[in-house]
């Protein structure tokens, strides 16, 4: 048994990042003595309960101050811009005052500059993004890149072993640091649903935090195309608002309030998603470049037929179905709509990203790197 820790920098955006953090402390301990080091307003918990994870026998270590400085960057987020990089960058910073308890570090917050062996779980790079043509390093990204962006050869040492959700990502880490993570995609079970399709509603339910990197807003637009085209779809947008994107939030709310056929729902349990995402027909995610997509993954778990943005690792997702990828909003609305028309059941597995295979793939790569 290993003294794992598992580091992730905040939980307070409560998306797919946050929930591979809590399957990834999930499926280490059965086996290991975990501890989630993390630094967040929102307790994992609550979290937990939400996303369906069991984190009993997980320890939970706040570094000092880490509680006030999640706090502050929350609500400096509209000014400051991106800031996850900041929030690794303290992380990484307190981590090094208590590394010496563990034997292996776990990042489920992309890529780090860690004093002992560890894996590393990147949904997409934190630090030098100046360094992408179409990346978003943000003003501070230089400083924080200096504080805690690896090297090249940290990355590609015996001590790190270096995943990645997607092979989109993996292709982006190869650019930026010259080696490629295994791809190891995020955990998505099989939703048990007891509505035969016939039965289904005949609405769209799209689920993401409500920022505008997510672009829910664009979603409620090809709702309306699609209905201009005919089709009488309602829209449920689903997800949660963090205070640092409390004001996009309000925008959402009120282009809703104007709409009788949109519905929006913040903070749900895990129960009401499910029974979201098994009545309705369509899953619609309007994020480009995402980089796994865990909403999409969570559509076909649950019997939807699904539509995504045709960039990033959605595109795996959706096994680069033509039918299903967008370029834009009226060419979403075309989908939908043809795809209203048909009204064929969807094809794709339910299965292919289950939490079991999940486990295997971390605990593996827990024991290859302690070994």
């Amino acid at each position: 048994m290993a003294r794992v820790a598992v580091l992730h920098n905040t939980l307070d955006f409560q998306g797919g990042a946050d929930a591979v953090c809590l399957a990834t402390c999930e499926a280490l301990a059965s086996a290991h003595d975990v501890t989630l080091v993390t630094a967040s307003e929102t307790e994992p918990a609550a979290l937990a309960d939400r996303f369906g994870y069991d984190l009993d026998g997980v320890a939970v270590h706040v570094p000092p101050l880490g509680r006030a400085v999640a706090g502050v960057l929350s609500v400096a987020a509209p000014r400051i811009g991106p800031q996850l990089a900041a929030r690794s960058a303290f992380l990484q910073r307190s981590f090094e005052r208590i590394a010496d308890r563990f034997d292996v570090a776990i990042s489920t917050a992309n890529e780090l500059d860690l004093p002992i062996p560890s894996v590393q779980y990147v949904h997409y790079p934190q630090f030098r993004l100046d360094r992408l043509p179409d990346g978003d390093p943000g003003r501070l990204d230089r400083l924080w890149s200096r504080l805690s962006a690896p090297s090249d050869d940290t990355l590609m040492g015996p001590d790190v072993t270096l995943l990645a959700n997607s092979a989109w990502t993996a292709d982006v880490v190869d650019r930026l640091y010259g080696t490629r993570p295994a791809v190891v995609h995020p955990p998505v079970d099989p939703v048990e649903c007891e509505t035969p399709w016939t039965d289904r509603e005949n609405g769209i339910v799209t689920v993401g935090r409500f920022a505008p990197d997510k672009r829910p807003l664009d979603a409620i637009r090809i709702v309306d195309e699609v209905r201009e085209r005919g089709h009488r779809v309602h829209l449920h947008v689903v997800g949660s608002a963090p205070r640092a994107y409390r004001d996009y939030a309000a925008r959402i709310a009120a282009a809703a309030a104007e709409r009788p056929y949109v519905t929006v729902e913040r903070d749900v349990g895990r129960a009401r998603l499910e029974t979201l995402l098994c009545t309705h027909r369509y899953g619609l995610n309007t994020k480009p470049e995402e980089h796994f997509g865990m909403s999409v993954a969570e559509y076909v778990a649950a019997g939807m037929v699904a539509f995504a943005p045709d960039s990033g690792g959605q595109r795996e997702v959706l096994d680069e179905r033509e039918d299903r990828l967008f370029d834009s909003v009226s060419d979403a609305a075309d989908l939908v709509s043809d795809a209203a028309s048909d009204g064929e059941p969807p094809s794709t597995a339910r299965d292919r990203f289950a939490r079991d295979r999940f486990g295997a793939a971390l605990r593996d790569a827990v024991d290859r790197t302690v070994d």
